[in-house]
C-alpha cells in the first residue's frame, strides 16, 4: 500500500470511529458491534505506526465520546480510561505475559468482576455527602449529571462509617432485564417509541434534562472502584469491602485470582452463571489485585497496562432473510436492514438486523431467501455474520442497491470516500422530523415548547414540511394539536418569533449543513459575512478559512447548489432571520493572530466565559495543542494537553496571569 492510498484508507476509518463513538456515547444508539470496532481501531493503529500518520485527534488517542453540550462539563482528576479488549485465552495470556515482563516477578494477583453492560459513572463524595455525578464523557471530562444521579435509589446521598474526606467511586449504572421488559411494555401502551436494550435505555435516561423524569426509570448502580488520595495500599478486593462498608453496592460476583489459569476457570464458569443473572454482562474484567502496582505498569495512551476486559463470544443463531429493506437516517443515511424470520437470540426475539451499507451486502454476498448466521455483538445490535452455504445453485440474484430514495423517490448520491448512500432532499419526509428538531434545539434556533411530540404531530398534520415553514404557523393551527391549550400555543408562536433574533452564526448552525458544527458556523459568519456571500462562495475560498477543510467545504458548496435548499434559505430571509453577521467591537487586538487551547477547571470563568473573553481580544480559540499554538490556559486538573503544551514549548497561562493580560 502507497502513502496516498494508506492516508486515505487511516480518513476513512477515522470517520467511521468517530461516527461510531458518537452513536455509542453520546447518542447511545450504536450501529456497531464491540468486535468490528476494535478491529477497525486495530486496522487504524497499524496504518497510522506504519505510514506515520499519527494524529493527536485521532480516535487511536482519544477514550471514547464527547461530553454532552446540555450538561455542565467537569474535568476528571483522574482520566477514565477505558480498557483493552480481547476475546480469547491466548489474548489474556499475552496480557499475563505482559504484567510479569514490567513487573519483573509474579508476586501479583488478579481481581476478576464482571463486565456490566450499562453506562460508566464517577461519583465524588466530599464530607460523606455526595457532590459530584458524572458521566464518563471522553475519559478526561464529562458531563455533570448529579442531580439525576441523586435520583438513583442504589446510589446513597451519605456515606456510612468513617469514610475520608474525599472519595472518588467509579461504577456502572444499569437496568434489570425484567425492569427494563415492564417500561418498554407501559410506553408501548401510551404510543411512545420502546427502547432497544437496557444499555441504550440506560445511558438515555441519566441525560434527560427533567431529573423527576430520570426517577421513574428503573436504573441501578454497581461500584467496582474507589480512588483514595492518602492511601494506594489497599488492594482491588479491599476497596470493593471498603466500598460495601460505606453503604454503595457492591457486585458479589468478583473473585481473587493467584494465577491468570484460576482467571480461565472462572470466566468458563461466569459464562454459564450470566445467563442466570437478572442483568446483562457482556465480559470480564481482570485487573492486577495490588494497587500500588498501577503506576509501576502504567498506562498507553488509552489504555491501562494494569486491567484488560474479556469479551464473551456473541450469542449466534440460524435464520432465514425474507426481505432486504432500507431506512433512511439522519442527515439521508441509507440505510439496508435484513427483514428476518424470527429467531430468539441472547433472550430475545430478533426479526431484523442492520447490514450497514451497500458495500457491506457485497462483502458477504447476502441475499434474499439466504439462510444466515446472526449475532448480537456486545449483546447489542443484531447483524449478519455470513451465509450458511453460499455456493447453492438455488440462490437468488445478488441484491440490487435502489438508485432513488425509498421514502421519496429522490436520486441516491455517494459522497467520494463514504460508503453510504443518501438521500440530500431537505423534504425527505424521514428526514424532516429530525431537521426540524436540530433547527429548533438550544444551540441552534432556540425555540422553547418545540419539542419531538410537538414536531411529529405538525409534520404529520402536514402544517410544516421543512423548518422554513414554523415561521408561516399560526396560532389557531398549532391549538389544533393534541394537549396543545391556548397559553402553551401562543408561548410556541412567541418562542419562533423571538427566534428570529438569533444571530447569524446560529442560523448557519440550524440550517443543518453536513460537517457545519457550532464553531465552524461561528468561523463561516466571521469570514463571510452574509448569507448572500456564503451561498456564493467557491470550495478554494472556503478552505481559505482557518478551520474548514476539503470536507467541510464541499458540503457547504453542496448545500447550497440545492435548489430545494435554496428555496429554504430563501424563505427564511424573507420571514426577517438575521442574514448578516454584527460586528462586534474589540475590547483590543492584543491577541490578534494568536491562538489559545483551554484546559482544566479555571477559577472563576467558565471555559465559554474565557474563550469570548480572548476572542474579543482579538484571538482565536483551538481544541488541540500543535505545534501552531501561542498559549495553553490552563486550570485545575489540566490533562494532557498541558503535558503536550510543555512538550512542544507553549506558553502557558494561569487565569491570573490571562487576566493581567487583558487588564482585569
Amino acid at each position: 500500500m502507497e502513502k496516498n492510498e494508506a492516508r486515505k484508507r487511516v480518513d476513512k476509518l477515522r470517520d467511521l470511529l468517530d461516527q461510531a463513538n458518537k452513536a455509542y456515547y453520546q447518542d447511545a444508539q450504536p450501529f456497531m458491534s464491540d468486535k468490528e470496532f476494535d478491529e477497525t481501531l486495530k486496522e487504524l493503529e497499524k496504518l497510522e505506526r506504519e505510514f506515520g500518520l499519527q494524529d493527536p485527534e485521532s480516535p487511536t488517542q482519544r477514550v471514547g465520546g464527547e461530553a454532552s453540550s446540555v450538561f455542565e462539563t467537569v474535568q476528571h482528576p483522574v482520566p477514565l480510561l477505558s480498557l483493552d479488549n480481547t476475546y480469547n485465552e491466548e489474548e489474556l495470556n499475552d496480557f499475563d505475559g505482559r504484567v510479569k515482563k514490567i513487573l519483573g516477578h509474579e508476586d501479583y494477583e488478579y481481581m476478576v468482576e464482571l463486565k456490566f453492560d450499562g453506562a460508566s459513572l464517577r461519583l465524588r463524595y466530599e464530607n460523606g455527602n455526595l457532590a459530584l455525578g458524572a458521566t464518563r464523557g471522553d475519559g478526561q471530562q464529562g458531563d455533570d449529571i448529579t442531580n439525576n444521579v441523586k435520583t438513583i435509589r442504589d446510589i446513597p446521598l451519605q456515606l456510612q462509617g468513617d469514610a475520608p474526606d474525599v472519595v472518588e467511586v467509579r461504577g456502572e449504572a444499569y437496568m434489570e432485564r425484567e425492569a427494563f421488559a415492564r417500561m418498554n411494555q407501559h410506553r408501548e401502551e401510551e404510543g411512545l417509541n420502546v427502547f432497544a436494550n437496557p444499555r441504550n435505555s440506560t445511558a438515555g435516561s441519566l441525560k434527560m434534562q427533567d431529573p423527576k423524569a430520570v426517577s421513574q426509570r428503573p436504573i441501578r448502580f454497581f461500584a467496582f472502584d474507589m480512588l483514595l488520595d492518602e492511601d494506594d495500599s489497599l488492594t482491588q478486593s479491599q476497596k470493593a469491602e471498603l466500598l460495601s462498608e460505606f453503604g454503595l453496592p457492591v457486585s458479589e460476583h468478583y473473585k481473587v485470582c493467584s494465577k491468570i489459569d484460576e482467571v480461565h476457570e472462572v470466566i468458563s464458569d461466569w459464562k454459564e452463571l450470566r445467563q442466570k443473572l437478572p442483568y446483562e454482562t457482556d465480559g470480564v474484567v481482570i485487573k492486577v489485585n495490588q494497587s500500588h502496582l498501577r503506576d509501576e505498569l502504567g498506562t498507553t495512551s488509552k489504555f491501562p497496562r494494569w486491567a484488560i476486559s474479556y469479551k464473551f463470544e456473541a450469542e449466534q443463531a440460524t435464520t432465514t432473510i425474507n426481505d432486504i429493506t432500507l431506512q433512511v437516517g439522519r442527515l439521508g443515511t441509507i440505510t439496508p436492514v435484513a427483514e428476518l424470520e424470527a429467531v430468539e437470540l441472547a433472550g430475545t426475539t430478533v426479526k431484523r438486523a442492520s447490514l450497514h451499507n451497500e458495500d457491506e451486502i457485497q462483502r458477504k454476498d447476502i441475499r434474499i431467501g439466504d439462510t444466515v448466521v446472526v449475532e448480537k455483538a456486545g449483546e447489542i445490535i443484531p447483524q449478519v455474520v455470513s451465509v450458511v452455504d453460499p455456493d447453492r445453485k438455488d440462490r437468488n440474484a445478488p441484491f440490487t442497491f435502489p438508485k432513488t430514495c425509498p421514502a421519496c423517490d429522490s436520486e441516491l448520491i455517494k459522497y467520494e470516500d463514504e460508503v453510504a448512500w443518501r438521500c440530500v432532499n431537505p423534504t425527505c419526509p424521514p428526514q424532516v422530523r429530525i431537521r426540524i428538531e436540530h433547527f429548533a434545539s438550544r444551540d441552534a434556533m432556540d425555540i422553547e415548547g418545540l419539542g419531538e411530540s410537538v414536531v411529529d404531530q405538525l409534520v404529520s398534520a402536514e402544517l410544516i414540511k421543512t423548518y422554513g415553514d414554523l415561521y408561516d404557523l399560526e396560532k389557531e393551527q398549532i391549538l389544533e394539536l393534541e394537549r396543545m391549550a391556548e397559553k402553551s400555543a401562543q408561548n410556541l408562536i412567541d418562542s419562533i418569533s423571538n427566534s428570529k433574533e438569533q444571530p447569524f452564526e446560529r442560523v448557519i448552525y440550524a440550517l443543518g449543513i453536513r460537517f457545519v458544527g457550532k464553531t465552524v458556523a461561528k468561523d463561516l459568519a466571521k469570514a463571510f459575512k452574509s448569507m448572500e456571500k456564503l451561498q456564493s462562495v467557491s470550495e478554494e475560498e472556503l478552505i481559505a478559512v482557518d478551520s474548514i477543510g476539503p470536507r467541510i467545504a464541499e458540503s457547504v458548496v453542496d448545500f447550497f447548489s440545492n435548489e430545494k435548499n435554496q428555496n429554504i434559505v430563501a424563505h427564511l430571509g424573507e420571514k426577517g432571520l438575521q442574514f448578516e453577521q454584527e460586528e462586534e467591537e474589540l475590547a483590543s487586538n492584543i491577541f490578534e493572530g494568536k491562538k489559545f487551547v483551554l484546559t482544566g477547571s479555571l477559577p472563576t470563568y467558565t471555559r465559554k466565559e474565557a474563550a469570548n473573553l480572548i476572542e474579543k481580544h482579538g484571538g482565536k480559540t483551538a481544541s488541540s495543542v500543535s505545534g501552531n499554538t501561542d498559549f495553553v490556559l490552563a486550570g485545575e486538573s489540566a490533562g494532557s494537553k498541558l503535558d503536550k503544551a510543555r512538550d512542544l514549548g507553549v506558553t502557558v497561562l494561569n487565569e491570573e496571569e490571562f487576566k493581567n493580560m487583558i487588564g482585569e
